[in-house]
C-alpha cells in the first residue's frame, strides 16, 4: 500500500458525493457488535466496487473513517515497550523500529468505509504497509508485556459503597 492514503481518502468522498450517499463521519467500527463482512481488499482493491455493491442492496447511508497518524501511538508503543519481559537488545531494535515509523507523522493510515444491511456491518478498509507493520510490533510488545499480578489483586476488593449483610 502507498505511504499516504490522503489520495485514495480524497477520491472516496468524491465518489460517495458524486454518487448521492449520504455520508457519515463516524468512528472505526470494528467495535460494534454486528457481525462483519469483509471486503476482500487484497483481490478486489477498487472502493468503487465495494460502493456499487452497496448502491445496489439500497444502501444510503455510508460511514467513511479515516486515521491520521499521530506520534502519540509511538510514544504508547515506547510506554509499553517499558514494560516488557525483553532483552536491553530487543527493546533496544524495537525503539529503532518504533523511531523509523516518526517519518509518517500526519500521513493518513487507514480508510474504512462501512454501511449496514440487514443486519450486518459491510466493511472495506485499507491500511498502509507501515500502520500494519505498527501492529505487528504492538502485538510482539504485548506479547511480552509483564503483568503485574499486585495490581490485578487490589482491583478485586469490594467494590465502593456496597457491603456485606453476613
Amino acid at each position: 500500500m502507498s505511504l499516504d492514503l490522503e489520495t485514495i481518502r480524497a477520491e472516496m468522498l468524491s465518489y460517495l458525493q458524486a454518487n448521492d450517499f449520504a455520508v457519515f463521519y463516524g468512528y472505526s467500527r470494528m467495535l460494534d457488535s454486528l457481525p462483519f463482512v469483509y471486503w476482500d481488499v487484497d483481490s478486489h482493491p477498487d472502493f468503487r466496487a465495494f460502493l456499487d455493491v452497496a448502491g445496489k442492496a439500497g444502501v444510503k447511508l455510508v460511514v467513511f473513517h479515516y486515521r491520521a497518524f499521530t506520534l502519540d501511538q509511538i510514544d504508547d508503543a515506547l510506554e509499553r515497550l517499558e514494560h516488557t519481559t525483553m532483552t536491553r537488545e530487543e527493546k533496544r531494535s524495537f525503539e529503532m523500529r518504533l523511531r523509523e515509523l516518526q517519518a509518517y507523522e500526519g500521513f493518513t493510515c487507514t480508510v474504512e468505509l462501512t454501511f449496514d444491511f440487514e443486519g450486518r456491518i459491510y466493511i472495506f478498509e485499507l491500511r498502509t504497509d507501515w500502520y500494519q507493520s505498527l501492529g505487528e510490533i504492538l502485538s510482539e510488545i504485548d506479547e511480552t508485556t509483564d503483568y503485574d499480578d499486585d495490581e490485578d489483586e487490589e482491583d478485586q476488593g469490594p467494590m465502593p459503597g456496597y457491603f456485606s449483610k453476613n
